[in-house]
């Protein structure tokens, strides 16, 4: 199967893979059989083996998943080991919080530098980098070639940065902004967070789980 026709919901579930068999590790477990690994991620065996076999299937009949071959193959396809070059727009709270807590070597990705443009937080140490100002950043990209950017910035200044980090080679976003960077950027690989998002959707799960509680 072509890498181009793999679905977008089998991709996503493949981190999900990496991090559930790093976990089985740690715990001392060798070999496991997609009827144990779906038990313990609340899917299906089948499921399992057709998300798998899109890159080929890594099990053996009769013996199961080996699990550090797995997660090996798994990082391959992920690319965690490729180490990418990233830079971090915006050093405010949420920046420091994702600079400071993200193992980013684990994820395939390696933190180069941090941009602000309020001079009152640049010059100042997050995660043993100092926080620069954007007008720096020509100087440092022409040296350091970064491919990754994180943008945790306004919407209303996320348009202008964007273009600029597209024309100094930037090839992927993981974008907190909500500024959407495929309007005008339609090459570029763009990962979009909406934390708001996510939590209205536990509150519609919620909402929704008490109103059939109710109706019983």
């Amino acid at each position: 199967m072509s890498k181009k026709d793999i679905s977008v919901s089998v991709i996503k579930r493949l981190p999900r893979y990496y991090r559930f068999v790093g976990e089985l590790l740690k715990q001392g477990t060798v070999r496991i059989s997609s009827g144990e690994l779906a038990e313990k991620m609340s899917l299906t065996a089948s499921q399992i083996r057709q998300d798998l076999n899109c890159f080929g299937g890594f099990g053996q009949q009769g013996y199961g998943y080996n699990l550090a071959e797995l997660q090996e193959e798994i990082g391959k396809i992920l690319g965690v080991k490729q180490g990418y070059k990233t830079v971090l727009i915006g050093a405010g709270n949420l920046g420091r919080a994702i600079a400071t807590h993200m193992d980013f070597t684990e994820y395939g990705c390696c933190l180069t530098g941090i941009f602000d443009s309020d001079p009152a937080k640049t010059g100042s140490i997050v995660a043993g980098l100092p926080v620069m100002p954007v007008s720096e950043m020509e100087r440092f990209f022409q040296t350091e070639k970064p491919r990754i950017a994180i943008l945790c910035i306004p919407k209303t200044a996320a348009q202008e940065l964007a273009d600029m980090l597209v024309s100094l080679g930037i090839k992927a976003f993981w974008n907190f902004s909500h500024y959407d960077i495929k309007i005008t950027h339609k090459d570029v690989v763009v990962e979009n967070v909406h934390l708001g998002d996510s939590i209205m959707m536990l509150s519609y799960a919620l909402t929704n789980s008490e109103s059939a509680e109710t109706e019983n």
